[in-house]
This record gives structure tokens, sequence and C-alpha cells, in this order.
């Protein structure tokens, strides 16, 4: 998929900032832009077109704090037998498991009725993919609604957060920033409006970046909840069949045993001759699982890499960015929100300054 016109898009709205010498919500730009991705993977819509994206954005959040919200009741088991706080809770995902069907079956029902040569003509997305199968493999439209709803939940939130991060990270550390920019401006050609992703192909301190983010800020810290399938048992700790298992993955990333100076924003550790220098994202090393490992790693973490890659890429090449007059003092608060993913309380907001040539 192109992504060039989603990135043009931000690149149009940051540009417009800087023209005015005044500050961008980051976080909400890199979020619609995810989103924006996703959606058109999926559907080959644009919700924000459509009018859907604070639909889509309300849904996003809803389910995040139902799966990953407070519970009470962990606190206080008392109130189980009560069943005041099941009810409540139960309420709440009923309404928002019908908009999720409703919006999944309206754009199911779109792609089925649409006219072959509509098919013919045009790109196919998610959904027109499973819909070619469906007979093939006996898929029900339950089925194609839980792949929909999988794909818009997982990839929506975990490239956003992953962009935010890094920028905070390298606006933290001008020397980090400067050493980015420097790869990126010596690589492509100066005066260039875009990076494309030819452009950024084999830059080795772009994914060293990426990568020591994912290892202080990886999305899903504690993955996703594995089932054992059998007894097995691991350094001496028994773990029966049946038990749900769940990684700290985040643990894992920042243990002293594994780590040089395990705190600190170090990309050089993943380049040539760095300590970290052959691991990658596929889980070959326990130190390091951004996206898990096996089987039942993250199937899409080829494309939320690259998403992430072209994003940052743009930001770094165009813009010099700083921190508005109020933040100079305080800083980038990195207070967080726990959940089903980790993310920042406060909004980023930043000062772009267009490359001068």
């Amino acid at each position: 998929m192109d992504k060039g016109h989603h990135v043009m898009f931000v690149m149009a709205k940051i540009c417009n900032a800087a023209s005015k010498c005044t500050s961008i919500d980051l976080s909400d730009l890199l979020s619609a832009f995810t989103s924006d991705i996703v959606c058109h993977v999926v559907s080959g819509k644009l919700f924000r077109k459509q009018g859907h994206d604070k639909l889509f954005r309300e849904l996003i959040d809803a389910n995040a704090l139902l799966i990953g919200g407070f519970n009470l009741e962990d606190y206080f088991p008392m109130l189980v037998k009560l069943g005041i706080i099941k009810r409540m809770v139960c309420a709440k995902a009923r309404k928002i498991n019908k908009m999720w069907d409703d919006l999944l079956n309206n754009l199911i029902d779109e792609h089925a009725s649409k006219p072959t040569s509509e098919h013919d003509n045009e790109e196919n997305d998610f959904i027109d993919v499973l819909l070619s199968i469906q007979h093939e493999y006996n898929l029900t439209r339950d089925h194609i609604k839980a792949q929909m709803a999988i794909m818009f939940e997982a990839g929506t939130d975990t490239s956003f957060i992953v962009l935010e991060y890094a920028m905070i990270r390298l606006v933290q550390n001008p020397r980090l920033m400067e050493k980015l920019q420097d790869e990126l401006r010596s690589s492509i050609p100066k005066g260039k409006e875009m990076v494309t992703e030819d452009d950024i192909k084999n830059l080795a301190y772009l994914e060293a970046v990426i990568k020591e983010t994912l290892r202080l800020h990886m999305p899903a810290p504690l993955l996703v909840p594995h089932h054992s399938m059998v007894d097995c048992n691991i350094k001496g700790y028994k773990i029966p069949s049946g038990t749900r298992t769940i990684i700290n993955s985040w643990a894992l990333a920042r243990d002293p045993g594994s780590w040089e100076n395990a705190q600190k924003f170090m990309p050089e550790r993943f380049m040539d001759g760095g300590s970290a220098a052959t691991m990658d994202y596929k889980g070959n090393d326990f130190a390091y699982l951004p996206f898990g490992t096996g089987r039942r790693m993250c199937p899409g973490f080829n494309f939320g890499i690259a998403t992430v890659e072209i994003m940052l890429a743009n930001l770094v090449y165009r813009f010099n960015w700083k921190l508005p007059e109020e933040s100079m003092k305080g800083g980038i608060s990195m207070t967080e929100l726990f959940g089903v993913t980790i993310r920042r309380k406060e909004k980023l907001l930043l000062v772009p300054i267009v490359l001068e040539d």
C-alpha cells in the first residue's frame, strides 16, 4: 500500500503550523495518521472523509477501557457477590458491541454489493480479500467481523504510540536528533518534498532509533495473553496445560542483566558493533520481544514498522523541532496511562521549524 498521500496530509498540517510559528498537537495528528492508514488498508476508505473518524476513535478508546481499565472488584472481591459493577460493565459492553457491529456490518455490506467492475478497477483491501476466500474457508460473517476488529484495534494505537515516544526521545536528546537528521539529509536528495519508502531503505540509524524506542516504550508491554497447550517445565517452574500465561516483555527489555545502561535511550546499541546489533524484531532473542515470538507473534509487525519508519523519517527530514515556550521549564511530561497499551497521559505539543535550504 502506498502511504504517500497520508504522509502528505500530515506534512501539510505541520507546514501550516510552521508558517505561523505555532505549536502543533502531534499526538492528535499522529493518531489520525495511523487511523487513516489502518482504515484504508482494511476498508479502502478514509473514515476522516466520511465523518466517521470521531465514532471510530470513541470505539477504539471504549474497547481499551473495557478490556484494560481499572476494575474495582480486583481490589474489593466482596463486590463480586453484589454483581453491580458486572451489570454496569456488561451493559456498557453490549452498547459498544452494538456500535461496532453496526459499523462492521455496514462496511461488509458495502463491499459485498460492489459491482464486479469496481472490484476490477480498484486495489483489493482487507475486506475484499476476506470476502473472496469466504466460501473456500467457510468463513462466517462473524469470522470476518472478528478479523476486521482485530486489525482496527491492534493496528491503530500501537504505531501512533511508537511515533510519539520516538519524537519525544529525539527532542529530549538533541544530539541524537541531529545524528538522525544528518543520516536522512545526507542520503536523500536535498529539497525533496517528501521522503518515500525507497529513500529510507538500509538507513541504519533510523532503524536503531525505532528499535530503541520499542525497547523502552513497547505499546503492549505484556504482549497478548497466551494459553499453554501442554504441561511444561521452565527452569523448574511447572506450568500446567491450559494455563493462561503473560510475558512481561517490558521487564525483559529493561533488565540490567541483559542491557547496559538499561534505562538510557541509546540507539547506538543496535548499530554495528553495539551490544544489541544482532537483535531484530522477530523475537530471536528473549531479551527483546516487542512483537512477541514464535507462531503467535504479532502478524502485522512489518506493516507497523514500515508505517513508523516513513512518518518518522519525514518528520525529522523536513523539520527541526522545539518545545513551546510554556513547556521549556518543565519539559515533557512522561506520566503514562495504563491499559491494554501504555501511552502518555498528556498531549505532545511541539513547534515545527521548516528546514532552511
